[in-house]
């Protein structure tokens, strides 16, 4: 498998749940407001020779010429985002759905960013995401892709193509899932955001942030023990400096 990140950038983000770029050459994170948060935005697509597969996608930010970053980045690589045959979501914040449209500024309205792809969704986090008045998320997007394009409702756990494997955690948020690759002897692991930096698998860290922090933590101390024994490939959403090891 072919493994790429497409790294939207390093953001800030504060209790407003706004995301703020973020130059690591030039920024202070101090003069930032109190508790900010630094993290990078970093989509990942994994080719397996039958499937181009997007794992959750970004902010859905654009360019000076309205081209959509992920778009960009994915041609950047010689993929054709028509090509894109499954997009994989752990979650829908709206740092990991809002690439999964673009909106065009001349007609007004919101097309799918992958109108070739089928998309990969836990039934109850599209239900929770729906829902008004929770800032993290943009019901609005959500409803236009549900009219759009392919969208498979997962339950808790199971298997795509004998080699997708999903399952529920509820450690972030509530229905938040992760997804294990396991193809031509080598086995991909992306936690999203129940294991989204390097430096977290390597401490017993509890957010406050996440919906089960206690559950997060231990989560991740089990998956890394397990990727040190099986010599797994992690992937980093939010990492900075480290997007992917393998171990």
């Amino acid at each position: 498998m072919r493994i790429i990140p497409l790294s939207e950038g390093s953001f800030t983000i504060d209790h407003t749940k706004e995301f703020v770029p973020f130059d690591l050459h030039k920024d202070d994170l101090q003069q930032r407001p109190l508790g900010s948060l630094l993290v990078e935005i970093q989509p990942f697509v994994i080719e397996t020779g039958t499937d181009v597969i997007l794992i959750d996608a970004g902010l859905g930010f654009c360019n000076e010429d309205n081209v959509l970053q992920l778009h960009e980045n994915l041609v950047r690589h010689h993929i054709d985002p028509l090509s894109i045959t499954k997009v994989m979501m752990s979650h829908l914040h709206k740092d990991h759905a809002g690439g999964l449209l673009k909106y065009d500024k001349q007609l007004q309205r919101y097309f799918p960013a992958f109108p070739q792809a089928v998309h990969y969704i836990n039934r109850h986090e599209m239900d929770f995401a729906l829902q008004p008045g929770n800032a993290s998320y943009k019901p609005e997007l959500l409803k236009t892709l549900n009219n759009a394009v392919a969208v498979v409702l997962l339950e808790d756990q199971g298997v795509l193509d004998g080699y997708i494997h999903y399952e529920v955690t509820a450690a972030h948020s509530p229905h938040h899932m992760v997804f294990t690759f396991k193809k031509d002897n080598q086995l991909v692991f992306f936690g999203g955001d129940d294991a989204p930096q390097l430096q977290q698998m390597k401490s017993r860290f509890v957010a406050k942030y996440d919906f089960d922090g206690k559950k997060a933590m231990q989560l991740r101390s089990a998956w890394w023990e397990a990727g040190q024994k099986e010599h797994w490939t992690f992937l980093f959403y939010h990492d900075i400096k480290t997007p992917m090891i393998t171990l």
